[in-house]
């Protein structure tokens, strides 16, 4: 596309015409990252709310350190996470003892219902 600037400014004599290339300002494309953090302390949970905030960002966080450390200041920790995820409208879940996985609004983590115990059934013979 060109535009004569100096017919637009008021300018008149030679003219000369500057070529603007639209398609070269594409918009950035935001990749999804999936980042492993590990928790320390209660404070180190700034750093896992800030990256899900930016909403490209699924948090795998080991939390064993703390576990190990304080488990009231992981109580404290986790439903800090959980109650953000929740405003994000992400998901939570836990794997295992010791990882917990955070997700923003465009995934969703699969919840197996819990499994139900077996029915004894018995045979007459």
């Amino acid at each position: 596309m060109a535009f004569n600037l100096k017919k637009m400014f008021g300018k008149s004599g030679e003219e000369e015409y500057v070529e603007i290339d639209l398609s070269s300002g594409e918009a950035k494309e935001s990749k999804i990252i999936v980042k492993p953090f590990l928790l320390k302390t209660f404070d180190d949970v700034n750093e896992i709310l800030n990256s899900l905030r930016e909403g490209y960002t699924i948090a795998v966080v080991d939390i064993k350190p703390l576990k190990q450390k304080d488990v009231i200041e992981l109580k404290r920790a986790i439903a800090k996470i959980k109650k953000t995820v929740e405003a994000l409208e992400g998901s939570i879940a836990g794997f295992g003892d010791t990882t917990i996985i955070a997700t923003p609004k465009f995934a969703e983590i699969h919840k197996a219902p819990p499994a139900k115990a077996k029915d004894k059934v018995d045979f007459l013979v």
